[in-house]
């Protein structure tokens, strides 16, 4: 099963132009099939095919992207139609239940997302699909997961079931849920970042900002000196650490205007393919935004431009970053 990940205008772009899905798979290099999965947003794409692609397409970059606050109401509606239509295929398919349910056992027994996809044979970034309920699994994965937390499959089985049927994996589900519903995705190079439309903040909540320029593309981050403030969509509403940070570097390159904003939830879980803001400091007063990226050994680094910087991240490291969910550009 293929996940919704980067709603796009690509396909429309390219028929305006006339252009072929083929002559667009040859000018990136790559095969017809992967042409297909970007334009069905299946898949993402990297920040130097995000450039070409609207180098080929004669658009700006943001037009590749499908927002509320841009994009045609026809659009929004078909990307968020389809996104529903793949979250329903994830219930009936109960990998919400399932992803919920080993997040529930796991945190119960104390382990890391590490040990288990370590124990189970999977990567770090797969056995975090399968906890957010973005993949299917197989039994003899299944199996082996069971192992990794001291359990065998049945048993798994029943927990995972007496969880659900008492009501405990209700709020991670909704959460995801919400997370999923939100449209605009913007697949910023490998990320996932959530453009914020006027429909989504019109709340009258504010969220407050910081962020002063630092040395080297760093951020200062000071709690007790605020910036400004800045709409708070409906989704960071409930999160008292969420906060907003101000684009005052240019480590990002040009891809995103100077007066954006960062939206940050310190509480959500950091992936690959999320950007992120990593304090170098214990007192978290200087900051990095970096791209979080994981290598085919299942090990993350974190991705810095103008100049490129790469460093590995280990899990504690990981488990300190907090994830930007939306990017508001005022």
């Amino acid at each position: 099963m293929e996940e919704i990940i980067f709603p796009n205008q690509i396909r429309m772009l390219r028929r305006v132009c006339g252009k072929t899905m083929q002559e667009l798979a040859t000018f990136l290099g790559v095969s017809l099939s992967a042409i297909s999965k970007i334009e069905k947003g299946y898949r993402r794409i990297d920040q130097e095919q995000l450039v070409r692609i609207s180098d080929f397409l004669d658009c700006q970059l943001q037009d590749v992207f499908v927002s509320e606050a841009s994009s045609q109401p026809d659009v929004v509606q078909s990307w968020r139609r389809e996104q529903e239509r793949r979250n329903s295929v994830n219930e009936r398919r109960g990998l919400k239940v399932l992803g919920a349910g080993l997040r529930h056992i796991r945190g119960q027994k104390n382990l890391t997302l590490s040990e288990v996809a370590d124990g189970a044979y999977l990567t770090l970034s797969v056995y975090h699909r399968i906890e957010m309920g973005q993949r299917e699994v197989s039994e003899e994965e299944f199996a082996n997961i069971a192992k990794s937390i001291s359990l065998n499959g049945d048993d798994l089985c029943s927990q995972i079931y007496d969880l659900d049927e008492k009501g405990a994996l209700d709020e991670f589900i909704q959460r995801n849920d919400n997370k999923n519903r939100t449209i605009g995705i913007s697949g910023f190079g490998d990320l996932s970042i959530n453009t914020i439309s006027k429909a989504a903040v019109d709340t009258g909540a504010k969220i407050k900002v910081y962020g002063q320029p630092g040395k080297d593309g760093t951020v200062l981050f000071d709690k007790d000196a605020p910036t400004g403030e800045t709409a708070c969509p409906e989704r960071l509403a409930s999160s008292s650490d969420a906060y907003g940070l101000s684009l005052c570097t240019r480590r990002l390159g040009n891809l995103l205007p100077s007066r954006s904003v960062l939206l940050v939830d310190p509480s959500q879980m950091v992936g690959s393919g999320d950007l992120a803001v990593h304090f170098e400091d214990k007192e978290q007063k200087i900051a990095k935004i970096v791209s979080v990226r994981e290598n085919m050994d299942g090990v993350f680094y974190g991705i810095q431009w103008n100049p490129d910087e790469k460093f590995v991240i280990d899990e504690k490291q990981l488990s300190e970053l907090h994830r930007v969910v939306f990017i508001s550009i005022t």
